[in-house]
């Protein structure tokens, strides 16, 4: 997947492994003996992770990919999920995760590098962006299986690729290749395996340039926008924008573009 320039300390969970470069937070689903599924350790660490990277104020990007060459995550760990009960199942665990990124403050990309199945999809879906290399698959393989998927895909997957797309993805759950991915918008970016960490850091670096709001507030907008409605969401972007023009960072964002300089964002 490319060398990685590492800026900053390297933390090793159990599952996961957590590195800092420069304004991106990369974090390594770090199971590749299991495909990397996710199990009910990894969900804990992902949620600390992700906690730690948006309390973290030098990043301004979540990346998240798998380790390995062959998977982004296979799903859920089958060997927890067969002994699940009511009880557990009730539980937000893949959904919280999703939910945790999609509410971030910061955004998030998910570099897909291999197989992205069940709950490694869903992971993926609570992504802001999704990019993966042109071998990497998809399927939401639940069905087939004595279930329906519990981390956010009926809701999310049909927001994404349309009812048509996302009902036979859920329905079917046959698995799609990475060009049928494309076509369909699950992913926006298709890369050369070599390439996807470094088209993850370039996306990081751009994101990086932008005033430190301005990827809060549209987040914000899209997300609780297609939550409430048309008229709900426009009415939420223009406080918004309204609230984004008494900022010191609209004042310098719009001199230095006038000035042909960089930027020096406040944050405020």
């Amino acid at each position: 997947m490319g060398e990685r320039l590492r800026t900053g300390p390297v933390t090793t969970y159990a599952t996961l492994l957590y590195e800092s470069e420069a304004a991106l937070a990369l974090i390594t689903m770090n199971r590749p003996k299991r495909l990397n599924a996710i199990s009910l350790e990894m969900l804990d660490e992902l949620r600390d992770a992700i906690d730690r990277a948006c309390r973290d104020e030098s990043v301004r990007v979540i990346g998240l990919t798998g380790a390995g060459e062959r998977a982004f995550a296979s799903g859920s760990d089958l060997s927890e999920v067969i002994e699940r009960d009511l009880r557990l199942a009730l539980t937000p665990l893949v959904q919280g995760v999703a939910d945790q990124l999609e509410r971030a403050p910061k955004p998030s990309i998910a570099a897909i590098n291999g197989v992205c199945f069940g709950g490694g999809l869903e992971v993926a879906l609570g992504c802001d962006l999704r990019i993966a290399v042109e071998h990497a698959t998809f399927a939401t393989p639940e069905g087939r299986r004595g279930l329906i998927p519990g981390g956010g895909a009926t809701q999310r997957l049909p927001r994404i690729v349309g009812r048509g797309w996302g009902m036979e993805m859920l329905l079917m759950g046959e698995t799609i290749d990475a060009e049928r991915a494309f076509q369909i918008g699950l992913v926006t970016r298709l890369v050369e395996p070599s390439e996807l960490l470094p088209t993850v850091r370039k996306m990081a670096d751009q994101l990086g340039s932008f005033a430190p709001l301005v990827p809060q507030f549209m987040k914000a907008a899209v997300h609780h926008g297609l939550e409430g409605g048309t008229a709900a969401g426009l009415a939420l972007e223009k406080f918004a924008q309204a609230a984004l023009c008494e900022t010191d960072d609209k004042v310098e964002g719009l001199s230095a573009f006038l000035e042909k300089r960089e930027p020096r964002w406040k944050g405020r």
